[in-house]
């Protein structure tokens, strides 16, 4: 008798990993041993990125080499600038930087070596030009010319400064540094996998963060914050919620974006954690109405029986899209900044695959006819 079939893999184990534990039952998030809470209130990005990498927290040396690496290696090459100075101004942001990153492979001299240096050289230069792409093609489609990173900044605050081209502002380069910690790492998700699954075939780091992107590009992964987002504007006042709840909802086939998680089971820690940010943030900046509408539809929605039963709560993608609006980032660029967060993780398992690799070639259940007799083309 066949095995039964598990669809979309759920349940089945596929790797080993010292990355990341997502603990859905309990609403737990640890990166090599740090709970995410730990993280969120103390780290600079960079710090997790080492940790990632190293599976230990650097020392004063080792952060300011990595955080000096990664911001001088963060330009880009021009002819990347040229390149997307060509792209319809309308392109989607994840196809520009799913396009952009492959290009970066004709600039980079460690591109066809799969050694453990030059994999570790281009995950560097590639998480600071990411972040690079990302500001520069929000300027770009907007008829501004790019600004390049400066080698003295963080990421956080990089991204800031390339963005507005000023400052950088330390209360946006704050929340952009805690939504990075936040969304680097989270076990084998569809992009991870997928970033996996690509250099396991003995293929290459730029091919494997590309795979990611591309995945991470549905709305059933990171694009739902941003889909959060425009339901939060859809709706557009706090007085609106409880109607908006009863037509779409309880009378309705919609889903509320944001609300329910593959894995968790419990409030994602995450959410928790963004939530207050959140917060902070619509009351230092006097915009109020986007987190109540937010905070008003997860209370109404907790308070329901159908998403008390199935254990559905906010996840990561519920706030972090009221965070990312009040800082005025466009709707169409959550996503990219949840590729600039994740290419941490991405890497981190694209250089645990290589160091003990393996085909990853899962099997499938035929379903189909057999032994059709053919038929002639005249005769069909």
């Amino acid at each position: 008798m066949a095995e039964p079939v598990k669809k979309g893999l759920e349940g089945i184990v596929v790797a080993e990993s010292r990355t990341s534990l997502v603990n859905g039952q309990e609403g737990k998030l640890v990166y090599q041993g740090y709970p995410i809470e730990t993280l969120a209130e103390n780290a600079l990005f960079e710090e997790v990125v080492f940790l990632l990498w190293n599976e230990r927290l650097p020392n004063r040396a080792e952060l300011e080499n990595l955080r000096s690496a990664i911001a001088q290696g963060a330009v880009l090459p021009q002819g990347i600038i040229d390149q997307m100075k060509t792209y319809p101004k309308n392109s989607n942001p994840m196809a520009v930087l799913r396009t952009v990153v492959s290009a970066l492979a004709f600039y980079d001299p460690d591109s066809e070596d799969n050694g453990v240096e030059a994999n570790r050289r281009k995950a560097i230069r590639l998480t600071g030009q990411i972040t690079t792409a990302c500001a520069a093609w929000n300027r770009i489609r907007k008829g501004q010319e790019p600004v390049g990173p400066r080698a003295d900044l963080n990421l956080a605050q990089n991204f800031v400064y390339m963005l507005e081209g000023k400052g950088p502002d330390q209360t946006a380069s704050d929340a952009i540094n805690v939504y990075l910690v936040l969304l680097a790492e989270h076990g084998m998700n569809a992009s991870t996998f997928a970033s996996r699954v690509t250099v396991a075939t003995g293929s290459d780091m730029h091919s494997g963060i590309v795979s990611g992107i591309g995945t991470l590009k549905g709305p059933s992964h990171g694009g739902a914050n941003a889909e959060a987002m425009n339901m939060f504007l859809e709706i557009g006042d706090p007085s609106n919620v409880a109607n908006w709840f009863k037509t779409n909802i309880k009378e309705g086939d919609r889903r509320i974006m944001g609300i329910g998680h593959r894995i968790y089971k419990a409030l994602d820690p995450r959410a928790a954690i963004l939530e207050e940010h959140a917060r902070l943030l619509a009351e230092s900046s006097g915009n109020l109405k986007w987190f109540q509408i937010a905070k008003q539809l997860a209370d109404t929605a907790r308070a329901d029986s159908y998403f008390i039963e199935r254990k559905l709560y906010p996840n990561v993608d519920y706030y972090s899209a009221i965070v990312l609006y009040t800082l005025n980032i466009d709707v169409d660029m959550f996503t990219p900044l949840f590729a600039m967060s994740r290419v941490a993780g991405w890497s981190a398992h694209v250089m645990e695959q290589f160091a003990n690799n393996r085909l990853i070639r899962p099997d499938v259940t035929y379903t189909g006819p057999m032994d059709l007799p053919w038929v002639p083309v005249d005769q069909r």
